[in-house]
């Protein structure tokens, strides 16, 4: 069995600085030529790129390795750093940065990054492109409100309109890229039979989290980023938090689960339960964001709708 070879890659918008173990350093440019060249280079080897995710610079790289069944990962960037922080890196270029890379693969041999079906990652952009324009209308209605001037106020009352307009056009893409998929359609349909899953959580929850009801509850929910983490030495015994995972999802589930605790019989009694337990009220709604999770990965594994049970 051939050894398996990590190359180190660190993006950057014109060009892709590369260091292959045993063979050192090189340049390519950040277009397609250049990373056909990459690619060729690195088929003999066995190889594994490792390079940290930063925006779209990566995506020609992405697809063409996928394209060409060259396994890869893409790094969490605030991971890289502390690897090179522990293991005494404190100076950063690029040359070094992928060297670092390198190291990091050959050391941990981390797991494969899987890239979803093409369906999924038009829906990652797509509802990428609405957060965007969804950010810039709070941005607006806020100077909106401040705004004493009648002209300018005309002006951005024009642009928010404008702004709901693309938002409604985004909005209806999303949908029709769902419906236009046999199982993305199926998931979604299954899941917004939970009370407070509507069609833009849903459909977050299709593209951001491919492996609900692939996993068991305690992984989903650190997928997530909802999985309260220990924080104990010794004889103290510190708070539990929650952190990292996917943002995105995760404040999603939080405003579903707002809304399910609300009206579902079930989530409502729950977060009562918590309350009366003299929970504080920053975790309740936390707890019933896992909860709401759980029963969703449930719902996907076992292929079942949401039941409305009572409350227990």
């Amino acid at each position: 069995m051939m050894q398996q070879t990590y190359i180190g890659v660190d993006i950057s918008k014109a060009r892709l600085d590369v260091f292959i173990p045993g063979q050192g350093f090189f340049s390519v440019c950040n277009d397609a030529a250049g990373i056909a060249e990459l690619v060729a280079r690195g088929r003999p080897l066995t190889a594994w790129f490792i390079f940290e995710s930063c925006g779209s610079y990566e995506r020609m790289l992405v697809q063409a390795l996928a394209a060409a069944a060259i396994p890869f990962t893409r790094l969490n960037p605030r991971q890289a750093r502390d690897f090179a922080r522990a293991t005494g890196l404190a100076a950063k270029t690029d040359r070094i940065d992928a060297r670092m890379l390198a190291r990091f693969g050959q050391a941990l041999e981390p797991s494969q990054t899987l890239l979803p079906d093409q369906s999924r990652q038009r829906l990652q952009r797509l509802l990428v492109r609405r957060r965007q324009l969804v950010e810039m209308r709070k941005q607006e209605a806020s100077r909106l409100k401040q705004e004493t001037d009648a002209w300018l106020a005309q002006d951005i009352a024009v642009v928010l309109e404008c702004l709901d307009t693309r938002i409604r056009g985004l909005e209806a893409g999303i949908a029709q890229v769902i419906e236009q998929a046999d199982d993305l359609a199926r998931t979604a349909r299954r899941l917004r039979t939970v009370p407070g899953i509507g069609p833009v959580v849903a459909a977050t929850l299709i593209a951001e989290l491919p492996e609900l009801g692939t996993l068991c509850r305690r992984k989903i929910a650190a997928l997530a980023g909802l999985a309260p983490r220990t924080h104990d030495s010794g004889t103290y015994k510190g708070r539990r938090r929650i952190g990292g995972g996917r943002a995105t999802v995760r404040s999603m589930l939080y405003l579903a689960a707002l809304h399910a605790s609300r009206y579902a019989p079930d989530f409502s009694a729950y977060r009562k339960r918590l309350q009366n337990a003299g929970k504080c009220i920053k975790i309740t709604p936390v707890a019933a964001a896992r909860r709401l999770l759980t029963t969703l990965n449930a719902m996907i594994r076992t292929q079942t709708d949401y039941a409305n049970p009572a409350p227990s």
